[in-house]
């Protein structure tokens, strides 16, 4: 005995939002080989996603949101569809990702210090400690020069 499942279709506009990514984001995604060619409806003509689409643009999301390029990305969509032979291109990726986050989440620590000793400084200035904010003030020029030398003030 078969039985007969039916297939859940999606329309572009429902699959934006049930991924996160704006209508005009998955256009360009199928575009330049990000995400695989997307079935379409046999009248219509327009996008029809499934399921498997859906599941194959959640992990894209994923990787966006990490702030991987649209090459990376590209890169792994493809290297994923290869298999286990292209698992060490895949570590590489991710790794490479992985130190990018790292250095970003540094570079965001730095700019927090330097907010917040800019707070202070203002504060001292508000209370009329000018030594305080002499002090402050020095700290975060030290600050702001290391923020120069590592990146992105």
């Amino acid at each position: 005995m078969s039985s007969l499942v039916a297939r859940r279709e999606y329309t572009i506009k429902e699959a934006a939002a049930l991924t996160g990514l704006s209508a005009s984001t998955l256009r360009y995604y199928e575009s330049i080989g990000v995400i695989a060619p997307v079935g379409r409806g046999a009248t219509s003509g327009h996008r029809v996603y499934d399921e498997e689409d859906l599941d194959q643009i959640m992990w894209v999301a994923c990787l966006a949101a990490t702030g991987m390029s649209v090459s990376d990305m590209r890169q792994y969509v493809k290297n994923g569809r290869v298999g286990p032979a292209a698992a060490g291109e895949q570590v590489e990726l991710l790794t490479h990702q992985q130190r990018r986050l790292v250095c970003e989440a540094e570079q965001l620590v730095l700019r927090q210090r330097y907010v917040a000793l800019k707070i202070d400084y203002w504060s001292a200035v508000a209370a009329g400690d000018d030594a305080r904010a002499e002090l402050i003030s020095g700290e975060a020029r030290t600050l702001a020069d290391e923020l120069k030398r590592t990146g992105k003030p």
